[in-house]
C-alpha cells in the first residue's frame, strides 16, 4: 500500500504536470496571437504603402497560379528571350530585342517609370489615342505594337495570360482606384524653346554613352537576346507610334530614372538638360509604324509632342516634334478648353 508521503508526492506530480500542460497551451496561444499580429501589423503596412510590399516572384512556390505570375515575370523581364525575333523557339509577337522592363524599370515597381502598381485597377480606361474605353489586355498590346515594334498578342493566349497575371499580382495591395504614389512620369518644367539639337548631343555624349554607346545601339547580353542597356534608335528600337517617341514624355522618364541608377528623390539631370537630351534621341532614325493616321481619332486629344501628323492644329510637325510645345499648348487651351501637359 502507498504511504501518506507517497499518495502526496503522486498529487503533487500530477498538479506539476497539469500545471506545465496549461503553461504550454497558454504559451501556444499566445504565439499563435503574436504572429498573427504581426502578419495583420505586415499587411497593414502594405495596404498603406504598397512600395514596402516584397514584388520578387522568386518566393512563390510552383502552384500552377504561382507558374502563371512567375511565367508573367519572365516574360516582362525577358521579353526578347521568350517572344522576340530571335527566340529560336516560341512565335516572335515582339519585332525588336527589348524587354518591357527597359522602360518599366525594376519589373514595373520602380516609381515614375511607368510603374505598374495598381495598374490592374485603372482599366477599363478611356484612351485618347483610340478614342474608346480599352481593356488591360489592349493596353499590353499597344505595347507590343509600338515599344517592342511588333505585333498583338493573342487576348486568350498564355502569354497574354502571364502577362496580366502578374500585373494583378503586383496589384495586390493597391487601392481600389489604383493610385499609388510613384504611378506614371514626373512632371517638368517644358522649356519655353524649341529644344537645342546640338546641346542634346553633347549631353547626350557626356551623359548617356557610356550606356547606350557613340551610336545609341545599346549593350546587348552575351549570347542571348536583349540587352543589359537599350537602344535608343535604329531598327531594334520603339517605333515613332511609341510614347518614348514624344520629346516631353521621353524627358519626364529621364527625369527620374537615368542615367541608370537615379532616382525621384535623388535626380541628376535639370529640367532643361532632359528635355535637349529626348529631343535629339527622337530626332534619330527608328521604325515607323503603319497607319498612324489612324490614331487619335479625336485629333484634339493628340498630345502636343506626338511627333506624326495629322493634327487639330496649323503647327508645324517639327515644332509638334521639338517645340516650343507653350504655343501649341496656348491653342487648345483657348480654342477648346483643353489643357495639355504631353
Amino acid at each position: 500500500m502507498r504511504t501518506s508521503n507517497q499518495k502526496r508526492n503522486l498529487t503533487l506530480l500530477v498538479a506539476f504536470a497539469i500545471i506545465v500542460v496549461i503553461c504550454m497551451i497558454a504559451l501556444f496561444f499566445l504565439l499563435s496571437r503574436t504572429s498573427g499580429d504581426q502578419e495583420y501589423e505586415e499587411v497593414e503596412q502594405e495596404m498603406k504603402d504598397p512600395l514596402s510590399a516584397n514584388y520578387d516572384s522568386f518566393d512563390l512556390d510552383d502552384s500552377p497560379a504561382n507558374q502563371q505570375i512567375k511565367y508573367g515575370y519572365e516574360l516582362f523581364t525577358k521579353t526578347a528571350q521568350y517572344i522576340g525575333p530571335e527566340n529560336g523557339r516560341n512565335k516572335a509577337y515582339s519585332g525588336n530585342n527589348l524587354a518591357c522592363n527597359n522602360c518599366h524599370l525594376d519589373a514595373g515597381t520602380k516609381p515614375y517609370s511607368g510603374m505598374l502598381i495598381g495598374v490592374i485597377n485603372r482599366f477599363p480606361q478611356y484612351r485618347g489615342r483610340e478614342d474608346k474605353t480599352g481593356s488591360i489586355e489592349e493596353r499590353i498590346n499597344g505595347c507590343m505594337e509600338r515599344s517592342m515594334n511588333g505585333e498583338a498578342l493573342a487576348e486568350d493566349g498564355k502569354e497574354m495570360k502571364a502577362f496580366v497575371s502578374y500585373l494583378k499580382w503586383l496589384n495586390r495591395y493597391a487601392p481600389e482606384d489604383g493610385k499609388v504614389e510613384g504611378v506614371g512620369y514626373t512632371q517638368i518644367e517644358i522649356p519655353s524653346r524649341p529644344v537645342d539639337l546640338k546641346k542634346g548631343e553633347k549631353l547626350f555624349v557626356a551623359k548617356c554613352v557610356a550606356c547606350h554607346g557613340p551610336e545609341g545601339k545599346g549593350v546587348s547580353l552575351n549570347n542571348l537576346p536583349g540587352y543589359l542597356y537599350p537602344p535608343l534608335w535604329g531598327e531594334d528600337s520603339y517605333n515613332n507610334g511609341a510614347g518614348m517617341a514624344r520629346v516631353i514624355t521621353a524627358a519626364q522618364f529621364m527625369k527620374t530614372n537615368m542615367p541608370f541608377g537615379v532616382s525621384f528623390e535623388n535626380p541628376l539631370l535639370t529640367d532643361e538638360e532632359c528635355y535637349d537630351i529626348a529631343g535629339y534621341i527622337n530626332q534619330q532614325p527608328r521604325p515607323v509604324k503603319k497607319e498612324l493616321e489612324k490614331d487619335f481619332p479625336d485629333l484634339k486629344r493628340k498630345p502636343v509632342s506626338a511627333p506624326y501628323p495629322p493634327y487639330a492644329d496649323t503647327f508645324s510637325v517639327k515644332q509638334h516634334q521639338i517645340g516650343p510645345f507653350q504655343p501649341i499648348m496656348d491653342f487648345y487651351k483657348e480654342k477648346y478648353g483643353i489643357t495639355k501637359t504631353k
